[in-house]
């Protein structure tokens, strides 16, 4: 047997052991850890999405092992190939840019770690910019002198031209949105704060996940974030194929992702970039409900 074949041999085998334990385990679960007593349900809301599962573990120190993909038409990034520096204008603050127009979208997404002391920029010229909290606090204020404490699991959307500013006075971790905002006539857009528990469920005919929508759904907004909830076993219904872009980051769970052609193991701390008329479908698996936040663009002619 070569070389090569013996790598694939042992790749192939490594692949078939991963599956066959994830009754056993949870797909890509979490480390046995006999130095800690604290269980997953202690830890905070959305810890995974900052402490990521890097397991199984025989394959953590694979050489040249990710699960990170990128097609024409989709791309999932998982946190052992998210790249930070520092981010530009902001200070004291790592970024991570997980998908921007470089790979086709008409948006930026990325992960922005504020430290201690540190401050936001404000986006190019007439781009709009929506942020949400998933680890931390931070202040944000705004040109008349409002000003809101960010929490974990509370967001905001700030207009094109929109002056504000987040602080950050320990550390927060959060996941930002960006794009040229698409006006049209009269209706302008407005600051928006809220939080994903002050949104009410929304029906979903013919589905079983449960729905939130965090931005008004009116025609001011060209996009909307979507919070969407899955039990252990639970899936989309209808096979998805439509003009919307997405970028997803799945904050809470594990499951498979279809994307294309191609089904994809996903867990929390995963990003996901899908281009319009890319199939796409979820279902949810593990012991504990899937959450994942959605951009998808809205209220705008294609054309």
């Amino acid at each position: 047997m070569s070389r090569t074949a013996a790598i694939l041999s042992l790749l192939f085998a490594l692949g078939s052991f991963t599956w066959a334990r994830a009754e056993e385990d949870g797909l890509c679960s979490v480390p046995l850890d006999f130095t800690s007593s604290d269980s997953e349900s202690q830890h905070p809301l959305y810890w995974k999405v900052t402490n990521p599962t890097l397991s199984p573990v025989h394959i953590q120190d694979l050489p040249g092992f990710t699960r990170s993909v990128y097609r024409r038409d989709h791309a999932l990034i998982t946190p052992e190939s998210q790249v930070f520096g520092p981010l530009p204008d902001w200070v004291n603050t790592l970024g991570a840019y997980l998908i921007t127009p470089a790979m086709g979208s008409h948006f930026s997404m990325y992960l922005a770690k504020m430290q201690a002391n540190s401050r936001s920029a404000l986006p190019p010229k007439d781009v709009e910019r929506f942020l949400f909290i998933v680890h931390g606090t931070a202040i944000l204020s705004n040109m008349s002198g409002n000003i809101n404490n960010l929490f974990v699991d509370s967001y905001a959307y700030l207009p094109p031209n929109y002056e504000h500013s987040l602080t950050c006075d320990k550390e927060a971790t959060l996941v930002v949105f960006e794009r040229r905002h698409i006006n049209i006539g009269d209706y302008l857009p407005e600051q928006v704060v809220g939080s994903t528990d002050k949104q009410p469920l929304l029906e979903t005919p013919g589905e079983v996940f449960e729905l939130r929508k965090l931005l008004p759904t009116s025609a001011s907004y060209d996009f909307n974030i979507h919070i969407m909830d899955f039990q252990p076993g639970e899936y989309l219904n209808v096979k998805e194929v439509h003009y919307n872009q997405h970028g997803l980051l799945l904050l809470e769970g594990q499951g498979i992702y279809r994307l294309g052609d191609s089904w994809y193991p996903v867990q929390a701390g995963d990003a996901i970039w899908m281009a319009p008329f890319a199939p796409q479908w979820y279902a949810a698996l593990g012991k504990t409900k899937s959450r994942y936040l959605l951009y998808k663009d809205v209220n705008r002619n294609p054309l």
